[in-house]
């Protein structure tokens, strides 16, 4: 529709156990608008088991159906947990491989704004989908290291939820106008 501006779409990465999900459902009811829930979690917790290798393009797929999905009825912002390059981060680090359908995906990374959430505050279990403190920083350095290797601009999120929070309000507010 003409005239109709779409909404900005807001990576929201980590590794495992460092807030996307809750950051996003923070920063959705600040902004009233909608979510994109991981559906990696989805997808353990229905299967009852982690995915296998050739099953991850696939998760990645869905995720962006799901982010194509809710476009349409966020307001201003669409908060996306977590992004096919997350996807392809994990394929790489648990299988040693990510196939060319996952690796174009990720490659892809159309988001107008992306945001890392630190892993500074304790690791939590949470059945099938994390491994340990020691992978959860492994993680991160790899993602900070695959962002800046692909001149993807990010921001950096730390401190507690509401520190998050404002981290990424000043940001939005102020350097995405």
């Amino acid at each position: 529709m003409p005239g109709v501006k779409q909404a900005q779409k807001i990576a929201i990465l980590g590794a495992e156990s460092s807030g996307k999900s809750a950051l996003a459902e923070l920063l959705a009811k600040r902004y009233q608008t909608v979510w994109v829930p991981e559906y990696l979690r989805e997808f353990v917790d229905t299967q009852t088991r982690v995915p296998k290798e050739h099953e991850q393009a696939g998760i990645a797929q869905e995720q962006l159906r799901r982010e194509a999905a809710l476009l349409t009825q966020a307001n201003q912002y669409l908060f996306c947990d977590t992004s096919p390059l997350m996807t392809w981060i994990y394929s790489n680090h648990y299988f040693r491989f990510a196939d060319e359908a996952l690796t174009a995906l990720a490659e892809e990374h159309d988001y107008d704004f992306t945001l890392v959430t630190a892993p500074d505050f304790p690791w939590t279990p949470d059945g099938l989908q994390r491994e340990s403190p020691a992978v959860r920083q492994r993680i991160h350095e790899r993602l900070l290291s695959e962002l800046e290797a692909r001149d993807i601009p990010h921001l950096l999120i730390e401190g507690s939820p509401d520190q998050r929070l404002e981290q990424v309000a000043f940001a939005l507010d102020f350097l995405m106008e």
